[in-house]
């Protein structure tokens, strides 16, 4: 175990834990990266847990390529093991079983210029219904698990019911070319474990070890979806820093 000697008395606690819920509040530069990979390294090589069950989560690639590359740098490489971003997790997941929720499992992810395209304003004055305006809505809406009908039923007033008309329109089209975006690459995931009981079981066992990194920066739909996970098993790690929180604008809630 020299791969933990470089670690202080309270990174090494944090590393050997790995039975039932930890919580790591860790500043910038205070080695919380080393730690989660040594924690990774000695489930693996002490504990025997396999890497098919563990799920390591970040937000970003280039620190997804980071954690795993330090991994393998411990334990090896060739590991069947999940070090990911949220949307490149769930995206796999959706490839395989889109069609539980009425896509095919080749359906499209629309870029940005795909999704201005969608919103189809035409009865709307289109200085204030703007494709970047009315996105922002739908994106905010979709982040709080909010579809088209439960939109249009609470909006009040001319705006929102606009908007409402023109989020219903967007879906439909979306659906009509087997497509999500970027936000229902959660959100389909989401519905995807609270619809079916089967698939969230299978990714439960799957995932019996969950750490997430970043964690400040989680919105609502990716804690449901670490919740939905972690609920049997209840081995899951986070790591963060409450002062680090800077993506309010993009619906992180710490």
């Amino acid at each position: 175990m020299d791969y933990l000697n470089n670690l202080n008395e309270k990174q090494r606690k944090a590393a050997k834990h790995t039975e039932g819920p930890l919580l790591i509040l860790a500043g910038a530069g205070s080695g919380k990266t080393s730690t989660m990979t040594r924690r990774i390294a000695y489930m693996i090589r002490e504990q025997g847990i396999s890497p098919y069950q563990i799920l390591a989560v970040t937000f970003t690639n280039k620190a997804a390529r980071e954690m795993r590359d330090r991994v393998e740098s411990l334990v090896g490489t060739g590991l069947n093991m999940w070090i990911t971003t949220f949307h490149s997790a769930c995206l796999r997941i959706l490839r395989m079983n889109a069609d539980r929720l009425g896509y095919t499992k080749d359906f499209t992810i629309y870029d940005p210029v795909d999704q201005k395209a969608g919103i189809k304003a035409e009865n709307a004055d289109d200085k204030i219904f703007t494709p970047n305006y009315v996105l922002g809505i739908i994106s905010d809406a979709k982040e709080h698990g909010i579809d088209s009908r439960e939109f249009a039923e609470n909006a009040d007033g001319y705006k929102e019911k606009i908007t409402a008309k023109l989020y219903r329109d967007y879906e439909e089209t979306l659906k009509k070319n087997n497509a999500m975006d970027f936000d229902d690459l959660i959100w389909r995931t989401v519905q995807l474990f609270e619809k079916d009981a089967e698939v969230l079981d299978y990714y439960r066992e799957k995932f019996r070890y969950i750490m997430v990194d970043e964690y400040q920066d989680t919105n609502y739909m990716q804690y449901r979806i670490i919740r939905l996970l972690a609920e049997k098993h209840r081995n899951i790690c986070v790591v963060g820093d409450d002062d680090q929180c800077i993506y309010q604008w993009r619906g992180a809630d710490i």
